[in-house]
């Protein structure tokens, strides 16, 4: 099965049969695989291994959280690369984003304001987790609308943080 994944407007083409993966036309031996009752995947290519939440997204979008800040990953398999070739580009959403908590921690530090002008990649919030600190970061430049969290709150995974609007 052939895929592409597209990660900060880089594109990948990658090829998967059982563990042989081709990235880019070059063999890796890599794994995926969820560690049970956590939003946890294990990623190991050739010996390296990560371990990250994912969260699905819906339509071939993903959220992975890794050394604490979020990546927007997009991922089509053959034929859904190809219908978006046809019918070309689909504009991106118009309104608020909201982010959500990855997984079930402690709100440690809010570093988010209403009225506050923020660029993609500046730290919102501080979460404890799993014995670990992570920062949650902007998805994309914006204005901070809300903050629905305080310092000292747990949080539920999927449970929105802040909510950002589009810069004009």
């Amino acid at each position: 099965m052939k895929y592409f994944v597209t990660l900060r407007e880089q594109t990948w083409e990658i090829g998967i049969e059982g563990s042989r993966v081709t990235l880019n036309g070059e063999e890796h031996q890599s794994e995926l695989r969820g560690i049970d009752g956590t939003p946890l995947r294990l990623l190991v290519v050739d010996g390296r291994s990560w371990s990250f939440p994912l969260e699905g997204k819906g339509g071939g979008l993903w959220q992975a959280l890794v050394h604490g800040e979020a990546y927007h990953v997009e991922v089509l398999d053959e034929r859904a690369a190809h219908i978006r070739s046809l019918v070309g580009e689909v504009a991106a959403p118009v309104g608020p984003m909201v982010l959500k908590a990855p997984m079930p921690g402690l709100v440690v530090r809010v570093l988010a304001s209403p009225g506050q002008k923020v660029v993609e990649g500046t730290s919102l919030i501080v979460l404890e987790a799993m014995k670990m600190e992570n920062e949650l970061k902007a998805p994309a430049a914006g204005i901070i609308q809300a903050v629905s969290i305080m310092a000292g709150q747990t949080v539920e995974r999927g449970q929105p943080l802040v909510q950002l609007a589009p810069l004009e």
